[in-house]
């Protein structure tokens, strides 16, 4: 049945066995069950006006006050449920002899601990049980109140409410919780996506730039090399900080380093703006869009020019390049995400040659 719940869990659990997280039910429940215990007044009332012997009446008595006991340690974890119910069913009966039909008293207070914290299916049919009892009062046995169950049956539908209203609570929550896990997730895909493909991307091209000057100009090479290994360092530090959730684009940086792939790539770059004149709200979306852009244009275009523009409504990047077909790949797939996540637009189309990234941000 999974592990006990602490005092007063409204639910202890749902399909599958799984428990409910803590709540305060769970810490001061048996302070609710032992409000509840005024009622049992009417129990002991019976006693005291019953003509039965005196020892009989002191009996019933310390059943009625151990049914109460037992009651409030059925919403703690120092009696299980299952003990807590036969305990008072076993109390109550022995009042049978003295109070009679008004023992009937006794079963919203069965009813409510089988709802609030026996597991599936049991605490349904336990409830039903507890449900039907009360129908004996419409016999009228010694003069006991006809509607009796009329009384009892509201407090019962509240414990299989609240059971139930737990229970859709409980799913709700795994729900939210199950989404946010798929959301960071696809944040972290995203993020090493984007540094892992734009630093390959480097890579790569600073390695066959280094392979074609090894001869013809070593030195040249021997700095090349040497910026892969800093560029091979950045990437697996950027790795790293992206998974843990700290790292943030910075579009100066970005800005800076974008003219120096390309040109690694036999692409130059023009830049039309600047950081300053961006909205300082989505610089680091920004940052992300133009990492991505520049990827795409070194890995895709066969571009031999690029122009970058920097304005207050966002940023576009465009080649002279082969053009963009097919299919939209994880990339683009991304930053469209990135981009509509925050209200913007992104638009990939045709230029006059090659290719239009553009983004509009609100």
């Amino acid at each position: 049945m999974g592990r006990t719940p602490e005092p007063g869990a409204h639910v202890t659990t749902v399909e599958g066995g799984q428990p409910l997280p803590d709540n305060p039910w769970e810490k001061w429940g048996w302070a609710f069950a032992a409000i509840w215990l005024v009622f049992l007044a009417f129990p002991v009332i019976a006693v005291v006006e019953s003509e039965a012997a005196m020892p009989a009446k002191v009996v019933t008595l310390l059943c009625i006050a151990g049914f109460a006991v037992a009651n409030v340690l059925g919403y703690s974890s120092r009696l299980g449920p299952w003990w807590a119910l036969g305990s008072m069913l076993v109390l109550a009966l022995a009042t049978v002899p003295v109070i009679g039909i008004g023992v009937i008293s006794f079963t919203p207070y069965l009813a409510i601990l089988s709802a609030l914290q026996l597991p599936r299916p049991w605490w349904k049919w336990a409830v039903g049980v507890w449900a039907a009892f009360p129908l004996l009062s419409l016999l009228d046995i010694d003069g006991f109140p006809t509607f009796f169950f009329l009384m009892l049956w509201p407090v019962m539908i509240g414990g299989v409410m609240l059971r139930l209203f737990g229970e859709r609570e409980y799913v709700a929550n795994a729900a939210l919780r199950e989404h946010a896990v798929v959301i960071e997730r696809e944040r972290v895909a995203r993020d090493v996506h984007d540094v892992l493909g734009h630093s390959l991307t480097a890579l790569s091209v600073k390695a066959e730039l280094a392979a074609r000057l090894i001869d013809i100009d070593p030195a040249r090479a021997k700095q090349e090399l040497e910026s892969i290994q800093a560029t091979a360092r950045q990437a697996l530090a950027e790795v790293r900080a992206t998974v843990g959730g700290l790292r943030a684009g910075n579009l100066e940086a970005e800005l800076a380093a974008a003219p120096r792939v390309l040109a690694d790539a036999g692409i130059t770059t023009t830049v039309d703006g600047s950081v300053a004149d961006t909205d300082p709200r989505h610089r680091a979306l920004l940052a992300w869009v133009l990492r991505e852009a520049v990827t795409n244009v070194v890995r895709h275009s066969r571009a031999r020019s690029v122009v970058i523009e920097l304005g207050p409504r966002g940023i576009a990047v465009t080649d002279d390049g082969t053009g963009c077909d097919g299919a939209e790949g994880n990339g683009l797939r991304g930053m469209r995400e990135r981009v509509t996540g925050v209200g913007g637009t992104l638009d990939v189309g045709p230029s006059s040659p090659g290719t239009r990234v553009e983004v509009v941000l609100p």
